[in-house]
């Protein structure tokens, strides 16, 4: 077939993207919409940092894909370009879920290199931290991101006091946190200890989810950036809209539209139709899915991929096919099976059972096969 320049089909060199990089989850907008009233809640909690003082600390709440973190990512920016003496680290809690591996963190964030692997005690790691601020004159504001990992080890309440309670040990050392919790389930204070909530006071901010109009608008600003002049026609974007506000999660719609733009190109086509969306929601209408199983460890798969086989099956019959498969006693599994149903993986249901008494039962929140796919 002839090439025609004004046709609808792409050349192999073509793409229908501008930039593609716009499309990925990590990218932060250079416009911020619809959070004018969050980002400057936030700036007001941060404001003594940049007069050298203790900031105020800040409870971030809101389901997933509210912009919680993109608005913390544009916030620390901006103290980095307005001073020198604030030192911004924000920490993700799915990938270090434990007290030592947030303060690994916060050291590699102080001294620009990774903490000594082996036998380094958490006293000396937190020392170094502390000392090195309180020499260099610097205020420390810590994001903790995905507080939420933190509670499902245990560890939230221990990594809080070490670090609202620095200034005691070390006189002198200036530490503010933000907590940033995407379950909706949990409440941050209350699963705190009393201890730690004597000291921590944060300001709360609140981060809805987006409502439709709100999704066109950014949505929009995305493809106006991201994609070619008339790749996505209007009614085709509000499709796209409709279906992320189903989900909540802005994350979706933007993932939408990368995958969308990407079938479009696999029939070289220029234009994203109403047909390449639908193709494409298949896959990511699964991404809070695929974020939680990218965090879990072997053990808490292996568990996952039983109860999906036996799905809605009884605590104890489960229990004994995840105890032939890793040997672990029943005080984990049953741990593993709080931290599934946190994360909303799986619903653990008590039950009267005749004869037995009350029984936990085990249901997927998800279609087994999405779950057992992308388990693999």
């Amino acid at each position: 077939m002839a090439d025609d320049p004004d046709g609808g089909m792409l050349s192999w060199d073509e793409s229908v993207f501008r930039n593609e990089h716009v499309f990925e989850i990590d990218y932060v907008p250079e416009t911020f919409k619809h959070r004018e009233g969050q980002t400057e809640s936030l700036t007001y909690a941060l404001r003594p940092a940049v007069r050298g003082s203790r900031p105020l600390n800040v409870m971030v709440r809101g389901p997933p894909g509210t912009g919680k973190t993109t608005a913390i990512q544009k916030l620390f920016d901006e103290v980095g370009a307005q001073t020198s003496e604030v030192r911004t680290i924000r920490v993700n809690c799915q990938v270090n879920a434990t007290r030592y591996s947030v303060f690994s963190r916060l050291f590699e964030g102080t001294f620009d290199y990774e903490p000594p692997s082996s036998g380094i005690s958490f006293k000396k790691l937190f020392g170094q931290i502390a000392e090195k601020l309180v020499e260099e004159d610097r205020v420390l504001v810590v994001a903790l991101d995905d507080v939420n990992y933190l509670f499902y080890e245990n560890e939230a309440s221990d990594t809080l006091y070490s670090l609202l309670r620095a200034h005691e040990e070390h006189p002198g050392a200036k530490i503010g946190v933000i907590v940033v919790s995407s379950d909706p389930a949990l409440d941050v204070i209350d699963e705190l200890d009393s201890r730690v909530q004597s000291v921590f006071r944060p300001e709360d901010v609140y981060f809805p989810v987006y409502d439709e109009p709100e999704i066109v608008d950014i949505l929009d600003e995305r493809v106006r950036r991201g994609f070619h002049d008339g790749v996505i026609a209007r009614d085709t974007l509000e499709y796209v809209a409709e279906l992320t506000a189903e989900s909540g999660d802005l994350r979706v719609g933007i993932d939408l539209l990368r995958r969308a733009g990407l079938n479009a190109e696999m029939r070289a086509s220029r234009t994203v139709e109403r047909g390449d969306v639908e193709e494409a929601y298949e896959k990511s209408k699964y991404l809070s899915l695929s974020r939680s199983l990218s965090g879990l460890a072997d053990t808490e798969r292996t568990l996952l991929e039983v109860i999906a086989n036996h799905d809605g099956g009884q605590a104890g019959d489960v229990y004994e096919v995840f105890h032939e498969r890793t040997d672990l006693g029943y005080t984990r599994y049953s741990e593993v099976v709080n931290k599934l149903d946190q994360l909303g993986l799986i619903d653990a249901e008590y039950a009267e059972v005749d004869g037995r008494g009350r029984s936990r039962s085990l249901t997927l929140s998800y279609e087994k096969d999405a779950i057992l796919d992308r388990l693999e």
